[in-house]
């Protein structure tokens, strides 16, 4: 169980954090955000010579995503849509760019540091862990990771009495 915040003389409790559920879909999107910004960086530092105008974008990514993932582990509930609508954007261009990593293997084109074989390969990668994203993102926020019950300080269980802040009366 999770420790109770204290405000005054009512403590406030967090039930849909303690659940299994939640602490497994937050940790799969920290992880899916981490490994989405670790994909792009590789890519960022691998194809640096031969990318045209994208270098912002992708450096704002990996930012974005890294901040997105701190906010997930602090139980951040709001990050998470936006978090699913970077994704769709990113999944698009990738989807979109990664066949092209393979034309490059021709002759005539500048060489990146790493094969644009395995670039194409790894841009390719990145859409799964997109869809992957999109998926758990929202499946996190519906499970409520926002909802808090008040309750007296030293208070037992959740009695009639109790209300989350929607001011709806908690469950027994």
């Amino acid at each position: 169980m999770g420790t109770p915040e204290r405000r005054g003389d009512v403590e406030i409790h967090r039930p849909n954090r303690d659940k299994a559920a939640s602490k497994a879909t937050r940790a799969t999107v920290m992880l899916l955000l981490l490994a989405s910004a670790g994909l792009v960086l590789i890519i960022t530092i691998g194809g640096w010579s031969t990318l045209q105008g994208a270098k912002p974008v992708q450096l704002g990514y990996i930012i974005v995503y890294l901040v997105m993932a701190y906010y997930v582990a602090r139980w951040n509930r709001g990050v998470l849509p936006v978090a699913a609508a970077l994704a769709i954007i990113l999944g698009i261009f990738a989807a979109v760019s990664g066949p092209d990593w393979f034309d490059r293997d021709k002759t005539g084109f500048t060489d990146p540091a790493i094969p644009s074989s395995v670039l194409g390969l790894l841009v390719l990668i990145v859409v799964p862990v997109q869809v992957l994203l999109i998926a758990f993102a929202m499946r996190g926020f519906q499970q409520e990771w926002n909802v808090e019950i008040e309750r007296p300080v030293g208070g037992g269980g959740y009695g009639p009495g109790d209300v989350d802040t929607r001011g709806e009366p908690a469950a027994a």
